[in-house]
């Protein structure tokens, strides 16, 4: 636990400058949105009613009163959530070839620390799980910011004011990343952990057999995938709907759990038989 733990440490200290500039261009971004999007509604209210003389109840009856849902559903808003989402799934790769393609193939010096070599796997996927909670909690962290400044610059009588969890479960792209229940937490994020675990495995295929690891990894996550969703393909074109809900719901978990103990079979076999130092 201890050489885990260092590991996870030693990794998150190298991707730690990537996270904060993520960070910092996620606020950055979405407060300018908030500022920018404030600024041309108050702009146009301006010019409807005390340049060109609508009645306010004229002008809230055509434009309507702006909600911060509005910003949200922006690309000052959504845009940094993606590059974000897009930088970690870059990392996901680059967490392993950094260390085979850079200078001194630093993948070795790893293999040989006195630690089971399927510790390096673990740490890699805490590491990419952290990124993804951390940049999620944040997300939910500056939300209150971002709403205060919107509410200072909005007079009441020209915005709708919405919860912050209404905001979320309005917007998918949102409500992905930060569920409104734990076990919708657990499932979203689970399944993002086993798709990094199919990936892992993928990468550890290549790196072990080279061009015909690729075939290889493709195999595998197309033959993962497809024990995945087996109980809903059983469900739609075998068995006609003889599962329950809640069964067919076990099943696909079910079928989860023996795909990453097959992620971590693999991987293991892989770094400790066809990984050499």
């Amino acid at each position: 636990m201890k050489n885990y733990l260092k590991l996870v440490n030693f990794e998150f200290n190298r991707v730690a400058k990537l996270f904060a500039v993520l960070l910092g261009i996620t606020f950055a971004a979405q407060l300018a949105g908030v500022m920018i999007l404030a600024r041309r509604y108050l702009n146009n209210a301006h010019e409807m009613i005390y340049i060109q003389m609508m009645p306010e109840a004229e002008f809230l009856e055509t434009w309507g009163r702006m909600s911060f849902l509005e910003i949200v559903r922006s690309e000052w808003f959504l845009g940094p959530i993606a590059l974000c989402i897009a930088a970690v799934g870059i990392y996901i790769f680059f967490i392993w070839y950094r260390d085979w393609l850079g200078k001194n193939t630093f993948i070795y010096r790893l293999l040989m620390l006195p630690t089971t070599r399927l510790n390096l796997f673990y740490a890699k996927m805490t590491t990419i799980l952290l990124i993804t909670l951390g940049l999620a909690a944040f997300q939910l962290i500056i939300f209150p910011v971002e709403i205060g400044v919107f509410n200072m610059m909005i007079p009441e009588e020209f915005r709708r004011d919405l919860g912050m969890l209404e905001i979320i479960q309005n917007v998918p792209e949102l409500y992905m990343i930060m569920p409104a229940s734990f076990i919708q937490l657990v499932l979203f994020y689970g399944l993002g952990t086993l798709c990094v675990a199919i990936i892992f495995t993928g990468i550890l295929l290549e790196r072990s057999f080279k061009w015909k690891g690729i075939i290889a990894a493709v195999l595998y996550g197309g033959a993962a995938a497809i024990v995945l969703i087996s109980p809903l393909l059983l469900q739609d074109y075998v068995l006609d709907g003889f599962f329950y809900p809640g069964e067919l719901f076990t099943l696909v978990v079910v079928m989860g759990l023996i795909v990453f103990a097959a992620c971590i079979i693999m991987s293991r076999f892989l770094l400790k038989k066809k990984i050499n130092v």
